[in-house]
C-alpha cells in the first residue's frame, strides 16, 4: 500500500534533481559519509526544500534527500540492507512496527528545550509515549477534493458526493491505498477503520466493491485530474488545499461528515544511520517555530508545534480543513499496526481490486 503526495509543491522536483541521491549512491557512499552530510529519507513532496536549505546553510551540513511513496517501500530497503539513511519519516503506525523491529535510534529529542512547543497530544505512537526517540513532524485529515464547478454544488461527505455523480453521470477516483479505501468502507458502515473483524472487512468491501462503476481510477494523481475536470472528486490528502487556495471558485476540500482518517508522520533517526549527530541536530533544528511555519507554509499540512501556528498566514491559521475544531477531529481515526491480521486485510483489498 501506499501514501504518496501527502502536500501540494511547486518546484521541489527540481530541487531534488539537484539534491537527490539514489539509494545505489547511498549505499555506496555509506562508508565514506562524513560530518557535513545528512541522508534524509522522506515521502515524496512532503517537505519544503526552503526548511533543507536554511539547514544547510545554518549547519553547513550537506542534506542529500531521497523520497518514497509507502512506509512498506520505506522498511522494505531499511530491512533490504539500505544502510546510507540518517533520517526517516514513518507514520504512527509504521513507527511502532520499526520499534519492535528494533531500527529506530534513541535521540532524547524528549530532553532538548525546543520539545517543549510540542502538544502531547501528538505523541501518538505506542512504543514512543514519550517521545525520547522520534518527533512528530505532520499531519492531516484525508478526505474529498473535489471540483465544484462539475458538481454544480459543494458536498457534505461520501454518501452525498455518490449520489450527485450518480445523479449526473460523473466520476471520482479513490486513493490506490489498501488501508485508506477500506477505512471509507469500514467507516460507512459505522466500524472502526482498524477492525479486522472478517464480517466488517467484507462489509467494507461490498461497499466499496458497489463504487466501482463511479470510480474512473484508484489513482494517487488525483490533484490534476480534479482540477482538470476529468473527475468530479477525488480521494485526497489535505495538502490538495494549496489547490483549493489556488483557485476557491471551482475547487474544494470537505473532511465527510461520516467520519474520515487522519494520518501522521514523525521524524526518526535509523539504528544504523552513519550520520547520527547531525541527524539529532535535524530533530532540534525542526522544533524551532519558525522553521515549523515556514514548512506549513508551503505544505498546508497540521502541525503539533504550537508556537509554530500562530506563525502561519491567516489562510491556513483559519482554515478549518487543516486545523479542524474539536468536533471534526473527534470524527478522525488514525491507523494503527495489525500485526499478522494485515494479512486478511491484503486479501480483503485483493477482493476490491479484481472485481468486475
Amino acid at each position: 500500500m501506499t501514501k504518496a503526495n501527502r502536500a501540494g509543491t511547486s518546484g521541489l522536483h527540481a530541487w531534488m534533481r539537484g539534491t537527490a541521491l539514489s539509494l545505489a549512491t547511498l549505499v555506496a557512499t555509506a562508508g565514506m559519509a562524513g560530518a557535513s552530510e545528512l541522508n534524509v529519507y522522506n515521502w515524496g513532496e512532503y517537505i519544503n526544500p526552503e526548511v533543507l536549505k536554511k539547514f544547510e546553510e545554518e549547519t553547513k551540513i550537506k542534506v542529500n534527500l531521497s523520497t518514497y511513496s509507502s512506509n512498506e517501500e520505506m522498511l522494505a530497503k531499511i530491512q533490504g540492507g539500505a544502510t546510507g539513511y540518517d533520517v526517516v519519516f514513518p507514520s504512527v503506525h509504521m513507527q511502532d512496527i520499526m520499534a519492535k523491529l528494533d531500527l529506530l535510534e534513541k535521540t532524547d529529542i524528549n530532553t532538548y528545550e525546543g520539545f517543549k512547543n510540542i502538544d502531547p497530544a501528538f505523541l501518538r505512537a505506542k512504543s514512543d509515549p514519550n517521545g525520547e526517540y522520534c518527533l512528530p513532524y505532520a499531519w492531516g485529515s484525508v478526505g474529498i477534493f473535489y471540483n465544484r464547478k462539475i458538481l454544480g454544488k459543494d458536498i457534505t461527505g461520501w454518501k452525498d458526493l455518490i449520489e450527485t455523480v450518480k445523479a449526473k453521470g460523473l466520476k471520482f477516483t479513490l486513493l490506490d491505498d489498501m488501508r485508506e479505501v477500506l477505512a471509507v468502507g469500514l467507516i460507512l458502515n459505522g466500524h472502526k477503520i482498524n477492525s479486522t473483524d472478517p464480517a466488517e472487512l467484507q462489509q467494507a468491501a461490498d461497499t466499496i466493491i458497489a463504487m466501482k462503476p463511479d470510480v474512473a481510477a484508484f489513482t494517487y494523481d488525483e490533484r490534476p485530474m480534479v482540477q482538470a475536470g476529468d473527475v468530479a472528486a477525488g480521494h485526497a490528502f489535505v495538502g490538495a488545499m494549496i489547490d483549493v487556495f489556488g483557485n476557491e471558485q471551482d475547487l474544494g476540500y470537505v473532511i465527510p461528515e461520516e467520519g474520515a482518517t487522519m494520518y501522521q508522520e514523525d521524524i526518526c533517526v535509523l539504528k544504523s544511520a552513519p550520520n547520527k549527530e547531525n541527524a539529532i541536530k535535524f530533530l532540534q533544528f525542526y522544533t524551532r517555530p519558525e522553521i515549523v511555519a515556514l514548512n506549513v507554509s508551503q505544505q498546508t499540512n497540521g502541525t503539533a508545534n504550537v508556537p509554530a501556528r500562530e506563525l502561519t498566514v491567516e489562510k491556513i491559521k483559519n482554515s478549518k480543513e487543516i486545523n479542524p475544531p474539536a468536533d471534526t477531529m473527534s470524527r478522525l481515526q488514525i491507523f494503527e499496526d495489525l500485526g499478522p491480521a494485515l494479512r486478511q486485510v491484503d486479501r480483503v483489498w485483493t477482493r476490491v481490486k479484481t472485481a468486475q
